[in-house]
Protein backbone atom coordinates (compact mmCIF):
# COMPACT_ATOMS: atom_id res chain seq x y z
CA UNK A 1 0.00 0.00 0.00
CA UNK A 2 1.20 3.19 -0.94
CA UNK A 3 2.34 5.67 2.20
CA UNK A 4 -0.11 7.89 3.17
CA UNK A 5 1.31 11.68 1.77
CA UNK A 6 0.58 15.00 2.25
CA UNK A 7 -1.75 17.11 -0.31
CA UNK A 8 -4.35 13.92 -1.28
CA UNK A 9 -7.48 12.82 -0.35
CA UNK A 10 -7.80 9.18 0.99
CA UNK A 11 -10.44 6.91 2.44
CA UNK A 12 -9.95 5.93 6.18
CA UNK A 13 -11.27 3.82 8.70
CA UNK A 14 -11.80 5.22 12.43
CA UNK A 15 -9.36 3.42 14.22
CA UNK A 16 -9.83 4.15 17.91
CA UNK A 17 -11.11 7.36 19.56
CA UNK A 18 -9.14 9.93 21.50
CA UNK A 19 -10.22 12.84 23.95
CA UNK A 20 -8.85 15.63 20.92
CA UNK A 21 -10.64 13.41 17.77
CA UNK A 22 -9.92 10.38 16.40
CA UNK A 23 -7.26 8.39 14.62
CA UNK A 24 -7.64 6.95 11.53
CA UNK A 25 -5.68 4.41 9.42
CA UNK A 26 -5.38 2.70 5.96
CA UNK A 27 -4.12 -0.16 8.05
CA UNK A 28 -0.58 0.49 8.12
CA UNK A 29 -0.18 4.34 9.06
CA UNK A 30 -2.62 6.76 11.61
CA UNK A 31 -3.14 9.83 11.60
CA UNK A 32 -5.02 12.44 13.41
CA UNK A 33 -8.66 13.97 12.68
CA UNK A 34 -8.65 16.58 15.46
CA UNK A 35 -12.44 17.28 16.04
CA UNK A 36 -11.66 20.48 15.14
CA UNK A 37 -11.18 19.47 11.34
CA UNK A 38 -14.33 17.21 11.66
CA UNK A 39 -17.84 18.26 9.81
CA UNK A 40 -20.13 15.65 11.17
CA UNK A 41 -20.32 12.59 13.76
CA UNK A 42 -17.93 9.89 13.28
CA UNK A 43 -18.24 5.82 14.30
CA UNK A 44 -15.35 3.68 15.09
CA UNK A 45 -14.72 1.27 11.68
CA UNK A 46 -16.35 4.18 9.62
CA UNK A 47 -14.68 4.95 5.91
CA UNK A 48 -13.63 8.74 6.37
CA UNK A 49 -13.09 10.63 3.34
CA UNK A 50 -10.30 13.37 4.22
CA UNK A 51 -7.74 15.31 2.98
CA UNK A 52 -4.06 15.19 4.48
CA UNK A 53 -1.39 17.96 4.97
CA UNK A 54 1.15 18.67 7.97
CA UNK A 55 0.17 20.72 10.73
CA UNK A 56 1.53 23.77 12.23
CA UNK A 57 4.43 21.21 14.23
CA UNK A 58 5.28 19.00 11.09
CA UNK A 59 3.23 16.31 11.94
CA UNK A 60 0.18 14.39 9.24
CA UNK A 61 -3.16 15.23 10.18
CA UNK A 62 -6.54 14.72 8.39
CA UNK A 63 -9.35 16.99 7.64
CA UNK A 64 -13.06 16.42 6.36
CA UNK A 65 -13.02 19.71 4.61
CA UNK A 66 -12.06 18.54 1.20
CA UNK A 67 -10.03 21.88 -0.80
CA UNK A 68 -10.45 21.65 -4.85
CA UNK A 69 -6.76 22.63 -4.89
CA UNK A 70 -5.01 19.11 -4.31
CA UNK A 71 -1.45 17.45 -5.79
CA UNK A 72 -2.60 17.50 -9.37
CA UNK A 73 -6.08 19.63 -9.38
CA UNK A 74 -5.50 23.07 -9.74
CA UNK A 75 -7.70 25.92 -8.64
CA UNK A 76 -7.33 29.83 -7.87
CA UNK A 77 -5.94 30.71 -4.42
CA UNK A 78 -5.95 34.19 -2.77
CA UNK A 79 -2.49 35.14 -1.28
CA UNK A 80 -3.01 36.52 2.47
CA UNK A 81 0.33 37.01 3.32
CA UNK A 82 3.71 37.99 1.99
CA UNK A 83 6.93 37.03 3.53
CA UNK A 84 10.38 38.75 1.94
CA UNK A 85 12.51 36.01 2.98
CA UNK A 86 10.15 33.07 2.05
CA UNK A 87 7.47 33.98 -0.59
CA UNK A 88 3.77 34.16 -0.53
CA UNK A 89 0.79 32.35 1.61
CA UNK A 90 -2.52 31.39 -0.06
CA UNK A 91 -5.49 29.84 1.11
CA UNK A 92 -6.48 26.96 -0.56
CA UNK A 93 -10.25 26.18 2.02
CA UNK A 94 -7.95 24.37 5.29
CA UNK A 95 -6.79 25.71 8.48
CA UNK A 96 -2.91 26.52 7.62
CA UNK A 97 -2.45 28.88 4.89
CA UNK A 98 0.09 26.88 1.81
CA UNK A 99 3.70 28.75 1.37
CA UNK A 100 4.61 29.60 -2.56
CA UNK A 101 8.22 29.58 -2.20
CA UNK A 102 9.93 32.89 -3.16
CA UNK A 103 11.93 30.41 -5.36
CA UNK A 104 8.75 30.19 -7.81
CA UNK A 105 7.74 33.97 -7.79
CA UNK A 106 9.19 36.66 -9.74
CA UNK A 107 12.52 38.07 -9.49
CA UNK A 108 11.56 41.32 -8.64
CA UNK A 109 9.82 41.58 -5.62
CA UNK A 110 7.53 44.37 -6.84
CA UNK A 111 6.04 42.30 -8.97
CA UNK A 112 5.14 39.75 -6.40
CA UNK A 113 1.57 38.96 -5.55
CA UNK A 114 -0.07 41.21 -2.86
CA UNK A 115 -2.63 40.35 -0.40
CA UNK A 116 -5.73 39.59 -2.02
CA UNK A 117 -4.33 39.22 -5.52
CA UNK A 118 -5.02 35.00 -6.72
CA UNK A 119 -2.37 32.14 -8.32
CA UNK A 120 -3.78 29.69 -10.23
CA UNK A 121 -2.28 26.43 -8.93
CA UNK A 122 -2.05 22.85 -7.51
CA UNK A 123 0.33 21.28 -4.75
CA UNK A 124 3.96 19.82 -4.53
CA UNK A 125 5.87 18.29 -1.78
CA UNK A 126 9.63 18.55 -0.82
CA UNK A 127 12.20 16.03 -0.28
CA UNK A 128 10.92 16.44 3.39
CA UNK A 129 7.45 15.57 2.22
CA UNK A 130 6.51 19.63 3.32
CA UNK A 131 3.82 20.77 1.20
CA UNK A 132 4.13 23.87 -1.18
CA UNK A 133 1.94 25.66 -3.90
CA UNK A 134 2.65 24.66 -7.25
CA UNK A 135 2.11 27.25 -9.61
CA UNK A 136 0.59 26.29 -12.90
CA UNK A 137 3.04 25.81 -16.41
CA UNK A 138 1.92 26.65 -19.70
CA UNK A 139 1.21 23.30 -20.96
CA UNK A 140 -1.68 23.22 -17.87
CA UNK A 141 -3.12 26.32 -18.85
CA UNK A 142 -2.95 25.44 -22.56
CA UNK A 143 -4.71 22.41 -21.60
CA UNK A 144 -7.61 23.96 -19.87
CA UNK A 145 -8.15 27.34 -21.80
CA UNK A 146 -11.15 27.99 -23.38
CA UNK A 147 -10.67 28.68 -26.99
CA UNK A 148 -12.31 32.12 -27.80
CA UNK A 149 -14.45 33.18 -30.87
CA UNK A 150 -13.45 35.35 -33.40
CA UNK A 151 -16.69 37.86 -31.98
CA UNK A 152 -14.31 38.67 -29.12
CA UNK A 153 -12.06 40.89 -30.73
CA UNK A 154 -12.71 44.58 -28.88
CA UNK A 155 -14.86 43.59 -26.15
CA UNK A 156 -13.51 44.69 -22.60
CA UNK A 157 -11.84 41.82 -20.47
CA UNK A 158 -10.81 41.02 -16.89
CA UNK A 159 -8.50 38.52 -15.92
CA UNK A 160 -5.51 37.78 -13.60
CA UNK A 161 -1.87 37.31 -14.53
CA UNK A 162 -0.64 33.72 -14.33
CA UNK A 163 2.69 34.40 -16.08
CA UNK A 164 5.36 37.46 -16.36
CA UNK A 165 7.94 37.68 -19.17
CA UNK A 166 10.03 40.47 -20.15
CA UNK A 167 8.18 40.83 -23.19
CA UNK A 168 4.65 40.67 -22.07
CA UNK A 169 2.50 39.24 -19.27
CA UNK A 170 0.23 36.43 -19.69
CA UNK A 171 -3.66 36.09 -18.13
CA UNK A 172 -6.01 34.26 -17.22
CA UNK A 173 -9.46 35.66 -17.86
CA UNK A 174 -12.24 35.05 -15.79
CA UNK A 175 -13.92 33.42 -18.54
CA UNK A 176 -11.33 30.58 -19.14
CA UNK A 177 -9.28 32.68 -22.14
CA UNK A 178 -5.60 32.49 -22.42
CA UNK A 179 -4.65 36.11 -23.12
CA UNK A 180 -1.09 37.90 -23.99
CA UNK A 181 -0.25 41.66 -22.77
CA UNK A 182 2.31 42.87 -24.53
CA UNK A 183 4.87 45.16 -22.85
CA UNK A 184 3.84 48.29 -25.69
CA UNK A 185 0.57 47.34 -24.47
CA UNK A 186 0.22 48.41 -20.72
CA UNK A 187 1.46 51.65 -19.00
CA UNK A 188 3.35 49.63 -16.08
CA UNK A 189 4.06 45.67 -15.53
CA UNK A 190 1.14 43.77 -13.42
CA UNK A 191 2.06 42.17 -10.47
CA UNK A 192 1.70 38.22 -10.13
CA UNK A 193 -1.81 37.23 -9.68
CA UNK A 194 -2.96 40.93 -10.13
CA UNK A 195 -6.82 41.39 -11.35
CA UNK A 196 -6.23 43.25 -14.37
CA UNK A 197 -9.20 44.84 -16.73
CA UNK A 198 -8.19 45.80 -20.35
CA UNK A 199 -9.61 44.66 -24.10
CA UNK A 200 -9.24 42.39 -26.77
CA UNK A 201 -7.11 43.87 -29.65
CA UNK A 202 -6.49 40.42 -31.74
CA UNK A 203 -7.43 36.98 -31.43
CA UNK A 204 -5.35 34.23 -33.07
CA UNK A 205 -5.31 30.73 -34.48
CA UNK A 206 -4.86 28.80 -31.37
CA UNK A 207 -8.05 30.45 -29.85
CA UNK A 208 -6.20 33.09 -27.78
CA UNK A 209 -6.16 36.39 -27.19
CA UNK A 210 -3.99 39.33 -27.67
CA UNK A 211 -4.90 42.05 -24.86
CA UNK A 212 -4.38 45.93 -24.47
CA UNK A 213 -4.65 47.94 -20.60
CA UNK A 214 -4.10 51.29 -22.59
CA UNK A 215 -7.25 52.81 -22.82
CA UNK A 216 -8.92 53.86 -25.95
CA UNK A 217 -8.81 57.24 -26.93
CA UNK A 218 -12.45 58.37 -25.31
CA UNK A 219 -11.52 56.14 -22.24
CA UNK A 220 -8.50 58.26 -21.82
CA UNK A 221 -9.78 61.72 -22.32
CA UNK A 222 -12.88 60.90 -19.82
CA UNK A 223 -9.88 59.70 -17.29
CA UNK A 224 -7.64 62.84 -18.07
CA UNK A 225 -10.50 64.68 -17.86
CA UNK A 226 -11.22 63.60 -14.45
CA UNK A 227 -7.55 64.13 -12.95
CA UNK A 228 -7.99 67.64 -14.50
CA UNK A 229 -11.74 68.17 -11.85
CA UNK A 230 -9.84 66.44 -9.02
CA UNK A 231 -6.80 68.71 -9.19
CA UNK A 232 -9.22 71.91 -9.10
CA UNK A 233 -11.19 70.85 -6.67
CA UNK A 234 -8.31 70.11 -4.23
CA UNK A 235 -6.88 74.01 -4.86
CA UNK A 236 -11.16 75.06 -4.34
CA UNK A 237 -12.37 74.84 -7.85
CA UNK A 238 -9.68 76.81 -9.64
CA UNK A 239 -6.14 75.93 -11.22
CA UNK A 240 -3.41 78.85 -13.17
CA UNK A 241 -3.59 76.47 -16.28
CA UNK A 242 -5.24 76.85 -19.44
CA UNK A 243 -4.80 75.30 -23.11
CA UNK A 244 -2.58 78.08 -23.71
CA UNK A 245 -0.50 76.86 -20.82
CA UNK A 246 3.84 75.23 -21.37
CA UNK A 247 3.82 71.52 -22.04
CA UNK A 248 6.14 71.18 -19.74
CA UNK A 249 4.13 72.73 -16.56
CA UNK A 250 1.19 70.94 -18.13
CA UNK A 251 3.85 67.23 -18.29
CA UNK A 252 4.86 67.90 -14.66
CA UNK A 253 1.60 68.72 -12.83
CA UNK A 254 -0.62 66.21 -14.29
CA UNK A 255 1.45 63.59 -16.05
CA UNK A 256 -0.20 64.01 -19.71
CA UNK A 257 1.15 65.96 -23.22
CA UNK A 258 0.01 69.14 -23.85
CA UNK A 259 -2.29 67.92 -26.64
CA UNK A 260 -3.71 65.42 -24.25
CA UNK A 261 -4.33 68.18 -21.47
CA UNK A 262 -5.97 70.60 -24.48
CA UNK A 263 -8.74 67.42 -25.70
CA UNK A 264 -9.33 66.92 -22.12
CA UNK A 265 -9.79 70.91 -21.24
CA UNK A 266 -12.13 71.29 -24.39
CA UNK A 267 -14.42 68.28 -23.29
CA UNK A 268 -14.82 69.81 -19.53
CA UNK A 269 -15.48 73.09 -21.35
CA UNK A 270 -18.22 71.94 -24.06
CA UNK A 271 -19.73 70.11 -21.12
CA UNK A 272 -20.03 73.31 -19.21
CA UNK A 273 -17.92 72.09 -16.63
CA UNK A 274 -14.87 74.41 -16.52
CA UNK A 275 -14.71 77.74 -18.06
CA UNK A 276 -11.05 79.89 -18.86
CA UNK A 277 -10.94 83.41 -17.81
CA UNK A 278 -7.38 85.65 -17.63
CA UNK A 279 -4.75 82.56 -17.44
CA UNK A 280 -7.38 80.59 -15.10
CA UNK A 281 -9.66 78.02 -15.38
CA UNK A 282 -12.42 77.51 -12.84
CA UNK A 283 -15.07 75.24 -11.82
CA UNK A 284 -18.08 76.26 -13.54
CA UNK A 285 -19.53 76.99 -9.69
CA UNK A 286 -16.99 78.63 -8.34
CA UNK A 287 -16.18 81.51 -11.79
CA UNK A 288 -15.61 84.66 -9.99
CA UNK A 289 -17.65 87.34 -11.27
CA UNK A 290 -16.76 89.77 -14.54
CA UNK A 291 -15.64 93.27 -13.86
CA UNK A 292 -18.06 95.82 -14.24
CA UNK A 293 -16.78 98.19 -16.92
Amino acid sequence: MNRLEAGTVVRLQAEREAPFGYFLSDGDESVLLHQNEIDEKIELGQEVTVFLYHDKQGRLTATTKIPAIQKGRYGWAEVVDVVKKLGVFVNIGINKDILVSLDDLPLLEHLWPKEGDRLFLSLKSDRNGRLFGQLATEDIIRQMARKAPESMKNQNISGRVYRLLKVGSFVLTEDGYKGFIHESERIEEPRLGELVKGRVIGVKPDGSLNLSLIPRAHEKMDRDSEVILSFMESRNGAMPYTDKSQPDDIQLRFGMSKAAFKRALGRLMKADKVVQRNGWTYVVKNEPPEKQS
